[in-house]
């Protein structure tokens, strides 16, 4: 595939509108102290997070998190021990995984919560037996 002087203009100014609508980063660190990774934007803002909330970071250890590199563009953090990457202007606003992901973390949450009525129908539930067994598929033929 052969890319034209057009494409490359194109190009160039999807990133020049980017630039203006997102500041990049400029530093990235984790903080022990805080368990949050930290990233320094141009604008002189910092954005805060723990890893566990972020898809590709959940399970990662400090020194994991210790070497991480900003892309060129600047939109970009590489976690090179993990091989994850984390997108800037995503992370701004306000996504921490694919939307996949980010669909089953909500459920995740979703699912813990308890209310007065939860409580009830769970009580009601027990009184009865409680949840039916599986049938097994041999069994039930």
């Amino acid at each position: 595939m052969e890319i034209s002087d057009s494409d490359v203009r194109a190009a160039n100014r999807r990133g020049a509108m980017k630039r203006a609508a997102f500041p990049a980063a400029v530093r990235v660190r984790y903080d022990r102290r805080i368990a949050r990774v930290v990233i320094s934007l141009a604008s002189g803002l910092q954005i805060a997070f723990s890893p566990r909330d972020v898809q590709g970071l959940e399970g990662a250890r400090p020194a994991d998190l210790a070497d991480a590199e900003i892309s060129a563009s600047g939109f970009g953090v590489h976690f090179p021990k993990l091989d994850a990457d984390l997108y800037i202007p995503a992370l701004l606003e306000g996504f921490l995984g694919s939307k996949s992901w980010m669909a089953s973390e909500m459920g995740k949450v979703g699912g813990k919560a308890s209310s007065g009525a939860k409580t009830a129908a769970a009580r009601k539930n027990g009184k009865l037996g409680g949840r039916p067994r599986k049938i097994e598929e041999s069994a039930a033929e």
